[in-house]
């Protein structure tokens, strides 16, 4: 490909991956990052504050990764006294390691090829 670049200007690799279910997306950076931030917030509400994303926004988007799994990624509490809440389940915490790891193989491979386009 480099044959065919005309101009000596660096360019570089860039792109979003992302798994796609039968029906919807299942994972990408966007879902990744709100399941980090309910990890860490302990709430949908809060995290999607964080986002700036609306909480309805939120909830569809955790209803959609629970619905196309077998066991559920986040699991929910009711309010009350001490206040509802929302955390990753063991299938979560193991989605996000694994979708986190991938991320970082495949922004290695773009840095590679990037680096072998600019010689």
């Amino acid at each position: 490909m480099k044959e065919l670049l005309l101009a000596d200007v660096p360019f570089r690799f860039d792109g979003r991956l992302w798994l796609e279910g039968p029906t919807d997306r299942f994972m990408g950076v966007g879902r990744l990052q709100l399941l980090e931030h309910i990890a860490v917030l302990g709430s949908i509400s809060q995290a999607a504050k964080a986002m700036q994303m609306s909480y309805k926004r939120a909830w569809d988007l955790v209803a959609s990764m629970n619905a196309q799994v077998r066991t559920p990624l986040v699991q929910t509490q009711t309010g009350g006294k001490r206040g509802g809440g929302a955390s990753l389940t063991p299938a979560g915490q193991q989605v996000v390691a694994e979708f986190q790891a991938l991320q970082a193989r495949f922004q290695a491979f773009l840095a590679a090829e990037t680096a072998r386009l600019n010689g």
